[in-house]
């Protein structure tokens, strides 16, 4: 077959352009014999490198997705996308510092992109880093004031930091945004109940279950609430079906 081709760094690209579209179609394993037919062309091409570590991190390859990340950043350490595959690599390893280290990375390089500032608040939360995490939630609220991901994301924080009513304020705003996320329901029930305002978390724990009748954490909430009001035997007919 003929390839329409004129140097190196066109078939590079031509390469590089073949995978990215059988990446799309979900063929990964031949999207992976392209991107590594573009870098036999021309080892320096950073977006290849890029691509390559996409594909092996859905293939789980993630040490040698990491190792094309790296080439692809010291290549180019201003491209943004492979810091940002770094960073999904480390977290799928569970590996939450050195992803929390390459975050901020892609976010320096890229601060109007409200999902990397979302993405650093979570990453330093899923390490008890609460206080670290509320600037990041922050940032993303910077752009996107009703960005209900952050709100949520920044509630959890402020909780965990003691301020429970502050932390109601932020979960109304995102059920006033989406009121049927069931997530909001149950943190504003447990922020509710850490005031000992049990009544109302008792309603809170009710939306959320009227949301998904089977979720567990609203009814072993739901549990804690009754039994702190006195209503054992609705607590214990809780208790015998979780």
């Amino acid at each position: 077959m003929l390839i329409p081709i004129c140097s190196a760094e066109d078939a590079a690209i031509y390469f590089d352009k073949l995978g990215s579209k059988l990446h799309s179609a979900g063929n990964y394993t031949e999207a992976l014999s392209y991107f590594n037919s573009s870098l036999d062309y021309n080892s320096s091409y950073a977006d290849a490198w890029t691509h390559k570590g996409d594909i092996l991190r859905v293939l789980k390859g993630y040490n040698s997705s990491l190792e094309a990340y790296s080439q692809a950043t010291k290549l180019d350490a201003r491209k943004d996308a492979a810091w940002s595959g770094m960073t999904e690599t480390y977290r799928a390893k569970k590996d939450y510092a050195n992803a929390s280290t390459t975050a901020a990375k892609a976010t320096e390089l890229s601060p109007k992109n409200k999902g990397y500032w979302l993405r650093e608040g979570q990453l330093l939360q899923m390490q008890g880093l609460f206080e670290e995490s509320v600037p990041k939630y922050d940032g993303a609220l910077a752009l996107d004031p009703n960005y209900k991901d952050a709100l949520y994301g920044k509630a959890v924080s402020v909780m965990a930091l003691g301020d429970a009513s502050f932390a109601v304020v932020l979960l109304d705003a995102v059920l006033a945004a989406d009121a049927k996320n069931k997530a909001a329901c149950n943190a504003k029930g447990l922020a509710l109940e850490s005031q000992g305002m049990y009544q109302e978390a008792l309603a809170a724990y009710e939306r959320a279950l009227q949301i998904d009748p089977k979720w567990k954490a609203p009814q072993v909430n739901k549990m804690h609430a009754l039994c702190a009001l006195g209503k054992n035997s609705q607590a214990i007919e809780i208790f015998l079906k979780v």
